[in-house]
Parts: C-alpha cells; structure tokens; sequence
C-alpha cells in the first residue's frame, strides 16, 4: 500500500458534526459541576458585557444633559468603569474552571483513544498506519480543546450578546433592532452553512493527508535500516514529497475557502454597520433619537463587530475541531473486531491442554478458508512441533489459540474451556510466544523482560535472563538491565534479542509456550545453549514449535506437517522421516542446503 493510499480501516463513513459533538457532550458530562462552573461565570460575565451599552448609553447622556455639572457625570462614568472590571474578573475565573475540566478531559479522551485502538484487532492494525493513528490521536486531542474553548468560552458569550444588543437595540428603536436583528441572524447563518457544506468537505480532505504524512514518515523511518541498505533516500524523499504535495494541495483549497468565507462575512458586517449607525443618526437628525440614543448604537456596534468578526473564526475554529476529533469520536463509537463476551469468564490456566473442534477459519482477505472443519487434539506437556511450506495454516494456528482473530465456525478449547468464552487478557496470559522476531520496547532491559510479569522483582529478572543465557551480555553493557533497547530493540542484535524474549517467556511462567523459530537469529555456540534452556523451559508446558529449520524439532513428541490448511502427515522424526512423504523431502531439502 503505497503512502496516498486509503487503507480497509480507514475507509468509513464521516461522522456528523451532530455526532462528534454528542461525543463532547459526553466528554463535558465526566466533572458535571466544573462544567456548570464555567457556564455560570462566563454567562455572568457576559451579562456584564450586555449591560456595556446601556451604561455608555446613560454616561453619554449625563453628559449632555448636564454639561454644566460634571459631578453628576461620574455615578454613571463608575457604574461602567464597574461593569468592565466585573467582565474581566468574571472571566478570568471562567478561564480557571474550564483550564482544571479541558486538562482532565483531554487526558482521560487521548487515554481513552489509546486503549480504544489497542483493542482493535491484528487485522485493524495491520491495514491502518501506525504514524497515521498517532496523528489522529494527538489531532484530536487538540481537536477537544478547540471545540470546547469556541464552544463555552467565545461562541456561547458572542450568540449571547449579538441576540442580547439585537433585542435592546429594538426597544429602543423598533426598526433598527429588527434589522440589526435579521442581519446578525444571516450573518450567523450564513458563517455556519458556508463552514459546513463549503469548507468541511476540503478541510476532511487536507485532515486525511495530514494523517498520512504521518503514516509515510513512520513507514519509512521505521524502516530507515532497508532504505539505507539500498540507498534509496533519495527514493523516499521523493515518495514523500509526493504525499506533502497533494496535502499542499489540499490545504490550500482548504484556506482559500476559509478566505472566502471571510469574504462574505465582512460583507455582512459592512452591511450591518452602515444600516445600524445610519438609522440611528438619521433619527437623530430628525428628533426622534436622542444623544443617549445614538451612543448606544455607536457601543452596541463596536461590541458586536468584534463578535461577529470573531464569530466566522470562531465557527471555523469549532468546524476544524470537529474534523480534527471526528477519527477520534469514530473509533469511540466502533466496537472492537475481536471483543469479550458480555459474560466472559477469567481463564483458569490448567495443564495445557488445545483442542481444535471442527474449526473453520478465514482471513478476510482471503477468498477460501486456511482452516475448513479442523480438528486437532493436543495432550498436556505435549511438545508439537508444526512444520510446511509458507500459507500452509502454521502461523494461524498459534494466532487463532491466543484468540487474535474469532473463528467462523467450530471451537477451539484450551483446558476444557472455550477461549471465545474467556476474557483475552486472562486467555494470553496464559502462552507465552517468542516469536522470530520479537518485538522489543524502547524502554529498558528489565523492562523488557519483565514485560511478561509485571512486578517481578530484580532477583526474579536476573534469574530468567541467566536461564536464557542473556545475563553475561546484559551485564558487560555500560548501564546493564537499565539500558535502553531502542525503537524496536534495535540497539541490540538480533541474538541478544531474541535471548531478551526468551528470558520474557522464562518470567511469564505460562501453562502454554509457543516458539516460533526461537533459536533461527543466535550464533551456533549460542544457540545450543538457549536449546539447553528452551529443554528446562518446556519441562512440564504444552509447547508448539513453529519450525522452518527441521533440526531444530527431532526431539519434538508429535511432528504435524501441514499443507493447505490440513495436517497431511503426522508422528515423530524418524517415523516421518522412514515413511518418504512430505516431511521426509523437507527433511532432504533442509539438509541439503545444510
């Protein structure tokens, strides 16, 4: 999939602004009584900011009808200087309330996302960018603030006081506040449509490749080791710049259109200005308008241009926050593709006992099934090992046992109980995989190998790592189990972690081990020392070995050679081996090539 590609995961439908706001709401309604404090300020505040005028308006008037004694003058002056002071106070504790509920959201939303997209499954994962899905979470982070702060803090206030003056300015004059109140109306409704059916569509757009520059900067970066071994940086930067041209594309439409918006909003605020200061001095002129009037129109207008100027940026600001939350908002509302039953049970680690129950499986990806009525049974403290050419079902089997994708039809059993049935974590806490490649955190080393056990102390770390003979390496690095692994582990080689993940396995002491070629990265001498310890660890545990190096598994209790998604041939080494079927030709082909 190339970096301007759409992914499976990524094609859905836009949520509704209706729908991302409800969502908010949600978010608000976490500290019901912070929100309700910041609602009783800012509207007191803006209470204040309404009664302005009619304060301008009386000072004004003191002062024309009393030019010859100021000190009546200065009642009014004081109660409009106390009307300003008391905005300014109002808000500032407004700002305070929503400063404590915006952080407490804003982390419980972005932790929320976090453990909403780890939930998701295998096959989410494997069709959505990882740097796209980090975007979008931290955008909609922010996106929250936006839409909260426009919302309660600027929006709200501005409705508030454009209808406020509107509906003062008709008592005092009954044509000129009708007017001034169509005007605002248009000029509130035209912000909102042309923001919503003109510039959300562009904005959508620019967001999607926003969050692809994210997904092609991971990509390659996490591969930065292939593209210098080839010498494609110049390749890739241009790969890249192909993805931030048609974002440049795309984001210029987007601002153009803002542009335009503004256009119009301007009209109407000239419209607004001309036909509210005119009727008033006109009226005035004619002695139907006092001087008092005429001041209150002069402030009414001051105060609601810079509302109404503020309001298109203001509807903008809500749109974009909107769009920058919509990803967010959606995952909230998807339900995991692999999910707990409503009455699952904890898994109960046994023996170790898997079953396989008539299992039909596909990936849905695929056309035909890899599995179509399978079954299998394999006894406590077996070891198994599963051997066949690439698509053959290997690494399904050992998928569908940790229950990272669900069956189509059948059931799969471990101990006696359905793993449908059971909670995931419980179920994969129960097998412990070390994988070809095993996935390493950049954190520490002890970190790492206590990721298997959280809370095992440094004693019990130490311990798991001798086993796997990774202790002597660990301890001859310059900060020892504190040392840092680096994206991915690459700061070690590929023995040492691969050794890391077997000490994880030894910690997590799991009834179940699956070992998917552990040894296929270690040195000869190495990896007949880690063989030494994998033999103490799968004393006593159920182990399935997936195996592409057939010496790896004569010691195996059952070989099952699977072609096709079936078992085609199945026994010990040298049974298979004498039999001259399929295993007994993978066996000439491996030690040929040895």
């Amino acid at each position: 999939m190339s970096s301007t590609e759409t992914s499976d995961a990524e094609k859905r439908r836009v949520l509704s602004n209706a729908q991302v706001l409800a969502f908010v709401w949600k978010q608000w309604m976490r500290r019901p009584g912070l929100l309700v404090g910041v609602l009783a300020f800012i509207m007191a505040s803006t209470v204040c900011d309404l009664s302005i005028p009619w304060a301008a308006g009386g000072l004004i008037g003191a002062v024309s009808a009393h030019p010859a004694a100021p000190a009546r003058v200065w009642t009014p002056w004081g109660v409009l200087a106390a009307l300003y002071v008391a905005f300014y106070g109002l808000r500032q504790v407004a700002f305070r309330f929503q400063n404590v509920l915006a952080a407490a959201n804003m982390q419980e939303l972005t932790n929320s996302a976090f453990a909403k997209v780890l939930s998701f499954s295998s096959d989410w994962h494997a069709d959505t960018f990882a740097g796209s899905t980090v975007r979008k979470i931290s955008r909609g982070m922010w996106g929250y603030d936006s839409i909260s702060d426009t919302l309660v803090l600027m929006l709200g206030p501005a409705v508030t006081v454009l209808v406020g003056l509107s509906i003062s300015t008709m008592i005092r004059n009954p044509l000129a506040g009708a007017v001034t109140l169509a005007i605002v109306a248009l000029y509130m409704a035209s912000s909102v449509l042309i923001t919503t059916r003109w510039v959300r569509p562009a904005n959508l757009q620019s967001n999607a490749l926003d969050s692809k520059i994210g997904g092609a900067l991971a990509d390659a970066i996490g591969g930065v080791a292939a593209v210098k071994s080839f010498g494609a940086e110049e390749r890739e930067v241009a790969r890249f710049a192909e993805t931030t041209a048609a974002w440049r594309q795309a984001v210029v439409k987007t601002w153009n259109r803002f542009a335009d918006n503004t256009l119009a909003m301007n009209v109407l605020l000239v419209a607004l200005q001309s036909s509210l200061t005119g009727m008033l001095v006109y009226a005035w002129a004619h002695g139907h308008a006092t001087p008092a009037d005429v001041g209150f129109a002069v402030t009414s207008f001051m105060l609601m241009a810079g509302y109404l100027r503020n309001f298109g940026d203001m509807v903008r600001s809500l749109q974009k926050g909107v769009d920058d939350l919509e990803d967010v908002a959606a995952w909230d509302r998807q339900s995991p593709q692999v999910a707990d039953r409503t009455d699952a049970k904890t898994f109960r680690p046994g023996l170790g006992s898997v079953a396989f129950r008539d299992v039909t499986f596909r990936y849905k990806s695929q056309p035909r099934p890899v599995y179509e009525g399978f079954s299998l049974d394999i006894a406590p403290g077996e070891r198994v090992a599963l051997v066949g050419p690439t698509g053959a079902g290997k690494s399904t089997f050992v998928k569908l046992i940790q229950r990272l994708y669900d069956v189509e039809d059948g059931k799969i059993l471990i101990d006696g109980q359905d793993v449908a049935g059971v909670t995931q974590h419980s179920l994969r806490r129960a097998v412990a995989v070390v994988p070809q490649d095993p996935a390493l955190f950049h954190r520490s080393i002890a970190e790492n190998i206590a990721y298997g056990r959280p809370g095992a102390t440094q004693d019990e770390i130490e311990d798991a790592a001798r086993r796997a003979r990774a202790h002597d390496f660990i301890t001859r690095l310059p900060k020892g189990y504190d040392t840092l692994v680096g994206e991915r582990g690459v700061k070690l080689s590929g023995g040492e972690r691969q050794r890391v993940a077997i000490a994880r396995a030894f910690l997590a002491d799991a009834p179940i081990l699956v070992l998917d070629e552990a040894t296929s990265s270690l040195d000869v001498e190495t990896e007949r020392q880690v063989q030494a310890a994998t033999e103490a660890l799968m004393a006593g545990r159920t182990t399935v070995v997936i195996a592409h190096r057939l010496s790896t598994i004569r010691g195996a209790d059952r070989i099952l050679v699977f072609s096709g998604g079936r078992i085609v041939e199945e026994g010990r080494h040298g049974e298979l081996v004498a039999k001259g079927g399929t295993y007994a030709r993978l066996h000439a082909v491996t030690e040929g090539a040895a």
